[in-house]
């Protein structure tokens, strides 16, 4: 039982720890150094989210499916990036969205559609993070973050899509295919207001979201422990706090 929890708050805490192990060692110039981590992290959320829209369309094609529609954001640099992929359309309800694709039937093409842009949180992930943390690069630092820490931002989105196609073979839920999609906000408003539902149904219905939701927190949080660890394999170890003797010497500098 020991050894469960530890893994268990290993899975829920240690990212976080990173973070502020990390956070400790780049910004050593005050405000100056947390304006750079800032300004990286737009930065890398700016080419994050196209690459990460990108790659799903990848992962569709390496899969089997096709691609008709990718909806990028025109601040994300859409435009151009359209002129290099013409199924790429500028707008959208969405920072980015794969509106239009074709899995065949197939929820394997669909899941591969799904998880393509985390192998981002593999590498370079965790793996840049660290690196820049330990040569103290505050912009670098930034720039790793939403790589690193996609699985969690995609909660309410991705995560729970692949939570919900798995949801859909279980027994209680079998053939529910009203419970798929890439909007949890959506798909808990859209159960909610479903008219004249047996109260069982709706009950259910409800509990295939939230086991759904539950799957995707649970892909995510396994999903970073395989990058860190993966990170380590490549040469770069957990980031760890720096002793207070050295804290006070980084200081006094």
């Amino acid at each position: 039982l020991s050894a469960l929890s530890r893994l268990l708050r290993e899975l829920a805490s240690g990212p976080f720890r990173e973070v502020l192990h990390g956070l400790d060692a780049v910004l050593r110039s005050g405000w100056r150094s947390l304006l750079l981590v800032g300004g990286g992290l737009l930065a890398g959320w700016w080419l994050y989210v196209p690459a990460h829209e990108l790659l799903h369309a990848l992962g569709c094609w390496a899969a089997g499916g096709e691609v008709s529609r990718l909806e990028i954001d025109p601040i994300y640099g859409a435009r151009w990036i359209a002129v290099v992929f013409p199924f790429v359309t500028p707008g959208g309800e969405y920072a980015g969205r794969l509106a239009g694709f074709d899995t065949r039937g197939s929820d394997w093409i669909y899941f591969a559609t799904d998880l393509a842009p985390f192998a981002l949180a593999l590498w370079p992930g965790f793996w840049w993070l660290r690196r820049a943390a330990r040569a103290g690069q505050a912009v670098a630092y930034g720039a790793a973050l939403p790589a690193a820490f996609a699985p969690l931002l995609s909660l309410t989105g991705d995560a729970y899509e692949m939570g919900s196609l798995v949801v859909v073979r279980l027994p209680l839920w079998l053939g529910q295919r009203g419970l798929i999609g890439d909007d949890l906000v959506a798909k808990v408003a859209a159960v909610a207001q479903l008219p004249d539902l047996p109260p069982l149904i709706g009950a259910s219905l409800g509990a295939g979201v939230a086991v759904g939701a539950l799957l995707g927190l649970s892909w995510a949080l396994s999903w970073m422990f395989l990058a860190r660890r993966l990170a380590g394999w490549l040469g770069e170890p957990p980031l760890a706090e720096r002793p207070p003797g050295a804290i006070a010497a980084s200081g006094s500098g």
